[in-house]
This record gives structure tokens, sequence and C-alpha cells, in this order.
């Protein structure tokens, strides 16, 4: 069946709840994802093109990749043909290749209202907004960790944003949340604040299982096995190394017949070659097997094939955004997944800023364009990107928002007819008059050019007389009158029961553990209530203290750090727990608990 055929059959249904929560629900107007009428900018020709591929099969077959710590994984490989010695799996030149022709070249992700679907793949671009950051800015609260009501605020911002066609998924983590719950939380979020499209949980194959089953509750069970209500985010631990957690989750979500972006996070001359060629290279191997596992476990399931790459920094060891090689890295990798035939991810807000400033602005603005031109048919991190992606800020998610109209402007292109050829208008006015008051103008005006509802563009003496407002006062102020205008989207009330009941279920079945640590200078062994064993450590020389740090999850929002860049590692920090001296550990005749944490 044709790719065509297949959208048209799926687009069949959407549920009466949803068409019904639809025709009774308030609206915030949102532009129609984008359709070029535009060219591409090919950065590479037939013959380079050829040659990494190439490169990347002699790869796959004399190199290989890491399926570590997932034996059904390597078990699914060796049925397929391919050789696996011990984690390490070799593919065969063509069998990456045919399991991908099994993926569709476009798929519709379907929005609880039927309105605001969207086709991802062809000449589409569906802007989502930033993913992942554990902390978030915005002018009165400066950086701080996120908060579930941050979360909630980037949701309702997102919802209410005209150019934005996506919902997005970890627009911040939250971390007041513990972590083993906090997706339920910001599933609700999505499902109830927006009606949008949104994005499931990676975190752990068990939370990409319970977003699919709330989705079921949304849409309903037969509905979900059949269509796409989710795209969610798969990173590879470059390099060529795929882990049991992203793995997992794809799993669940191929299964259940939803989309997975399948992404190396690369920073080049670290994570891949410092060459472009040799970062495509790198690029194009893991995501034929990423892309390829998925269709071993369903064939036929929606998949998009990512891009996420920064260079280094050499002074800082930091990453870059905005750089010309990610611009061509972006343009190659376009072309390899045109070239296959697959969606294509890539792009964003992105910049390494550390506010909403002119670095923000120029970077952001290179990554912007090149996505448009490189042919992104998913662009996460479309708004609110700041400091390399450690931060959700408020002030930039609405400039970006803002600037994603431009975007939607450039990629109609230049219209041709009648109306724009505007020969009525010229005759009209004819030499020395103006164009103000001619008929031309005043039946077009309207929608004739972009119009910004952030940015001044009035005098100077208008502008002063208002406050002298930078950029940033405009931006925070766009939030907080945004903020004061929401109004939830309706929905069913049996769903929203139905949802409420899931998570209270969900969260009581779910044990917060807690952490009892205890010292002692013969032994020193710390317990782990969460999984009642001990943990020994290295003995005590000496006559001094020792200060031991604890890694663990916390309800304390300060003392929690989660660090989505690389790969989607989770690592949280608690604060740091002064130990004292225990006679007689095994006893436990007068255990003293410095601390308690929940993880």
């Amino acid at each position: 069946m044709s790719d065509s055929k297949a959208v048209k059959r799926r687009s069949r249904g959407g549920g009466g709840a949803a068409r019904r929560a639809e025709r009774t629900s308030v609206n915030f107007e949102t532009a129609k994802y984008i359709e070029r009428n535009i060219p591409l900018f090919n950065v590479l020709n037939d013959e380079a093109l050829e040659i990494i591929e190439t490169n990347a099969e002699a790869i796959l077959e004399d190199v290989g990749v890491n399926f570590v710590n997932n034996p059904a994984a390597l078990k699914r490989w060796q049925d397929a043909g391919a050789d696996v010695d011990g984690e390490r799996v070799r593919l065969p030149k063509g069998l990456a290749k045919s399991l991908m022709s099994t993926a569709p070249s476009k798929y519709i992700q379907y929005a609880r209202n039927p309105s605001k679907n969207v086709v991802i793949g062809g000449n589409s671009l569906v802007c989502a907004p930033v993913y992942g950051p554990p902390f978030v800015r915005d002018l009165q609260g400066g950086r701080r960790y996120a908060t579930m009501e941050d979360f909630n605020k980037f949701v309702k911002l997102g919802y209410m944003s005209k150019w934005l066609h996506h919902s997005g998924g970890t627009v911040c983590e939250p971390t007041d949340i513990p972590v083993n719950k906090r997706h339920l939380d910001m599933l609700h979020a999505h499902m109830t604040l927006s009606d949008k499209p949104f994005m499931g949980s990676v975190t752990e194959p068990s939370r990409a299982q319970d977003s699919v089953e709330m989705c079921e509750i949304l849409f309903g069970k037969e509905f979900v096995q059949k269509n796409a209500v989710m795209t969610s985010l798969i990173n590879i631990n470059s390099p060529m190394t795929f882990d049991d957690v992203m793995m997992g989750a794809l799993e669940v979500y191929s299964k259940n017949n939803q989309a997975c972006i399948v992404s190396p996070f690369i920073v080049g001359g670290a994570m891949a070659p410092v060459s472009v060629a040799g970062t495509l290279t790198q690029v194009l191997a893991e995501v034929m097997a990423g892309i390829s596992y998925s269709q071993l476990v369903r064939l036929g399931a929606p998949v998009i094939f990512g891009a996420f790459v920064s260079s280094i920094d050499m002074n800082s060891g930091a990453p870059t955004f905005g750089t010309p090689e990610a611009s061509q890295i972006l343009y190659g990798a376009g072309q390899l997944a045109r070239r296959f035939n697959l969606p294509f991810r890539s792009g964003g807000s992105l910049c390494g800023s550390k506010l909403p400033d002119a670095q923000a602005a120029y970077e952001t603005t290179h990554t912007l364009n090149a996505a448009l031109l490189g042919g992104v048919n998913f662009m996460l991190h479309a708004c609110g990107w700041l400091e390399g992606g450690l931060v959700s800020s408020f002030e930039k998610f609405v400039l970006d928002a803002d600037q994603l109209g431009i975007l939607h402007h450039l990629a109609r292109g230049v219209s041709i007819t009648e109306n724009d050829q505007a020969l009525d208008a010229i005759h009209e006015v004819g030499p020395g008059g103006h164009y103000l008051g001619c008929a031309h103008t005043q039946a077009n005006f309207k929608e004739a050019f972009w119009r910004t509802e952030v940015l001044d563009y009035k005098p100077f003496e208008t502008w002063e007389e208002e406050g002298a407002k930078d950029s940033m006062n405009l931006a925070a102020f766009r939030v907080e009158q945004m903020l004061a205008n929401y109004q939830k989207p309706t929905l069913s009330p049996d769903i929203s029961e139905a949802l409420d009941a899931y998570i209270a279920n969900k969260k009581s079945s779910i044990f917060s553990s807690t952490v009892f640590v205890s010292f002692d200078l013969s032994i020193n062994s710390a317990i782990f209530n969460g999984s009642n064993s001990l943990h020994r450590v290295a003995p005590v020389a000496g006559n001094s203290e020792r200060i031991v740090a604890v890694l663990s999850y916390s309800e304390v929002p300060d003392f929690i750090f989660t660090f989505w860049p690389l790969n989607h590692l989770v690592f949280v920090l608690s604060k740091l727990l002064l130990l004292r001296t225990i006679f007689d550990f095994l006893n436990i005749p007068n255990i003293k608990t410095s601390e308690m944490t929940n993880i």
C-alpha cells in the first residue's frame, strides 16, 4: 500500500468523544502545520551521498553496534540474520536497508482535537517546543529548578501559541515530583491543558507503557492500535550503543504502532568525528540500526530519521549551536533521510546563550532557517531552548514561538496569482502617488504581511514613553498576558475521571522508597531501604570524618538535578550527607540516619 493511501485510510475515524470535545471546547487559533512550497537546500551531491551510505553500511557490517542489557534485542537480530557476538551486533550489507524500507514515508499523528492532527513527512514541517531541561528561567524568578507548576504554564503557552503545532513532551523536568511518578502528571497536563498532539515518556519502558495506556483512555484502545497518537524521542547512546532503557521504550511504542524519533545525540569531536562527512557517516549508521530494529519489533511501525548534532567548543568543552558545521550536518542528514524516504527530525531554537539575548537570537535564527531549508519534518525544541538545553525560558518560548510565524510565511514561497501581480493597484496609483488607500491595499493588508505579537516597531518617542522595554521585558509581558487569558479546552467528564483514576491507581502502586544512610568507620556501609541491600564503600584511613555524597531522587526541588542532553542520562544529585560513626552496624542497636530522601 502506498504511503498516501495509508495516510488516507488512517485519517478515517478519530473517535466521537474527540469530535464532541472539538465542537464544545474553547479554541485558540492554531496555524496548520507548514507545507513547504519552496526548494530545499542540498549541501551534498549524489557521489557524496553514495560514499556516506557505503561507509555507513561498512561500519554496520565490520564494526557493528552494541545492544546492551537486552537479550531480547540480540535474539531478534540473530533471527533476522545479523552476526551477534556478545552484545555486539554486526549487520550484513543490505539487511538494514531492507528493514528500513518497511517504515512509512509519512504518517498522521492524531490530536484529541481532530482539527489539530499533523502530517509528519513529505513536504510538511511540524514544530514542537523545547524538551528536557531541568531548569527554567523567567524575568522575575531567574534561573531555578523546574516545578510542575512551571510545566503546566509551558503547556498552556504551547496550546495558545498560533504557530506551534505540537504540545511536545518534557517541556521541562518538574523536579518537585518523584521521577518514577512525574511522567503521569506530565502526560496528564498535555492531555487536559491542551488539545494538540503530544509525546510520550521514554525514561523507562514501563513509563512508555503507561503512556500507551493513558492514550487508550483518551482515544480508545482500538484507535491507538491502528493510529499514531504519540511521537516520542528515542536517543542513541553515541557512539554506536543502544541501551536497554531507550530500546525498551522503543519496543513498547513500536509494538503499539506509536511513532518514535530514532535520533543520535552527538557532540562532534567528543561522540563523533570532527569532520562533517565522518559525523554524517556515524549518524547514518546509528539511525539505520535503530530504525531497522524498530521494524524488527513491528513491520510498518512509524519512525522518524533523527539527527541532533552540535560541535564542541575546544576551549571549554561545551556544546555549541548555530554554527556552520551544525547547519551542514543538518542539511546533509536531511538529504540522507530523503534518500531513504523517511521523515526527518532536526533543528530547533538552539543556542548556548544564558539569556534571550543577541547570541541566543543569532544562533536560534541560524538553526531555524537551516531546519526550514534542510527539509526537517519534525522540529523539536522549536521554542524555549536556552543554555544548551539546560534551561526552558518563558521569555524565549514566546519570542521563538512568534518567530515560527516567519517560517510559515517563508515556506509559502512567492505567489504569482493575478491578485499578487497587483497590476490594478499600480494602474490606480500611478506615478507619484501612494498605495495606502488604494483598493488592492485595503483588500489585502490584513493578510499581506507577517505581524509580530511580541516585538516592538513603535517610534522611539512612543517606545520611550511606554517604559523603553527591551525584548526580554516585552516577552515577559506577553507571557503574563497569555496565561491570564488561558482557558482550558473541554474534555469529556468520563475521560477526565478515567484519567484521574488511572493516575491515582498508578501512583499508589509505585513505591517511593526511602533511603537510610548510616556510617561505620570499620566497615563503611550504607543501607538503602529501596533495594534492601548493603552497599559497601571503601574503608576510611586516618582520623578524619568522612563525607559521602549519595546520588538519589528527592522530593525536595533544590536537591534534584536531571540533565537531559547526552542521551537522556539522568544525573540526580541530593545534598551531601554528613555521616557519623556507628559502633556496631550489624547489630543495629543505635542506627542514626543523617538524612532521608525519596527515590
